[in-house]
């Protein structure tokens, strides 16, 4: 298997830690959710570099070993989507695949819709087109119930002070609670994600991604998706259902779906296999 590199780049006046395997300008970029970071991508970088990719997973603005700018200014969408652009152009891009899952995947969604750079691909896992999310929260009072706990997020404080108790137990409790399998995270995975959350200004850095965009319009403002999208969908994601994912194609004209059967929003941990098949025969098919 392609061998994973570790290595700080610097982009948009920040430093961000990345794994990366493979070679070339052929770039593949992995964006993370929460409250995760690059390790989420583990089984995925050596597949797509078996691709011809060279593919980088990062530790997002606020995570990890990546820079941790202060303020909620500094998390708005428009300052994430810019990380995008500067990445691809620091990394040396000719071409430019974007992926992303859970919040990762909201900040792919909005650069593909801001066209922040030419993209020969998009692949979304478990996160939904902020227009359809926008449509759908205002319709359903069961994705209102999954959803209320970004209006916990959004509350000063008290979130941080809960959720880094006890060395972030409860990061390793909510992980372990929402996946479907018992085995998606090992203790080494679980204790770097802990580690991550108790870093000084971390958890506020994370929580931020929530409270600096309670603004859908805002997320999804510009002139839309233009390039080959793929999306996969754990079918037992306990946050976001699956009444998300019809209506995507009324924004991105060449969609393909792929529901993930017995699977939750941890998708690229929990079935690593049938997320690399899936995307894999995906890129074969259009590259």
């Amino acid at each position: 298997m392609p061998e994973v590199r570790s290595r700080t780049v610097e982009a948009n006046g920040l430093h961000f830690a990345i794994d990366e395997a493979g070679e070339g300008n052929k770039i593949a970029l992995l964006l993370h959710g929460f409250p995760e970071s690059r390790l989420c991508w583990r089984h995925q970088l050596p597949a797509l570099a078996a691709l011809g990719w060279r593919a980088v997973a990062l530790d997002m603005r606020g995570y990890g070993q990546s820079s941790r700018p202060h303020g909620r200014p500094a998390y708005r969408i428009e300052r994430l989507v810019e990380d995008v652009g500067s990445l691809f152009d620091s990394l040396g891009a000719k071409r430019r695949l974007l992926i992303g899952h859970d919040w990762g995947g909201i900040v792919a969604w909005a650069a593909a819709i801001r066209r922040v750079r030419p993209l020969d691909g998009l692949i979304i896992v478990n996160a939904p087109h902020p227009a359809v999310y926008a449509r759908v929260i205002r319709r359903s009072w069961k994705q209102r119930l999954r959803s209320l706990y970004v209006l916990y997020f959004a509350l000063p404080w008290l979130p941080e002070k809960i959720l880094t108790a006890g060395h972030a137990r409860q990061i390793q409790t909510a992980l372990r609670r929402t996946a479907v399998r018992d085995d998606v995270f090992p203790p080494e995975i679980l204790a770097q994600y802990r580690d991550n959350a108790v870093q000084p200004g971390a958890m506020t850095a994370m929580l931020d991604y929530y409270r600096a965009n309670l603004d859908l319009k805002r997320i999804s403002a510009g002139p839309g998706v233009d390039v080959p999208t793929l999306l996969l969908w754990g079918d037992r994601d306990f946050a976001l259902g699956k009444e998300l994912v019809p209506g995507t194609a009324d924004h991105v004209p060449d969609l393909t779906v792929r529901m993930l059967a017995g699977v939750s929003h941890w998708a690229p941990e929990e079935a690593p296999d049938e997320v690399n098949a899936a995307i894999g025969e995906w890129l074969t098919s259009r590259h």
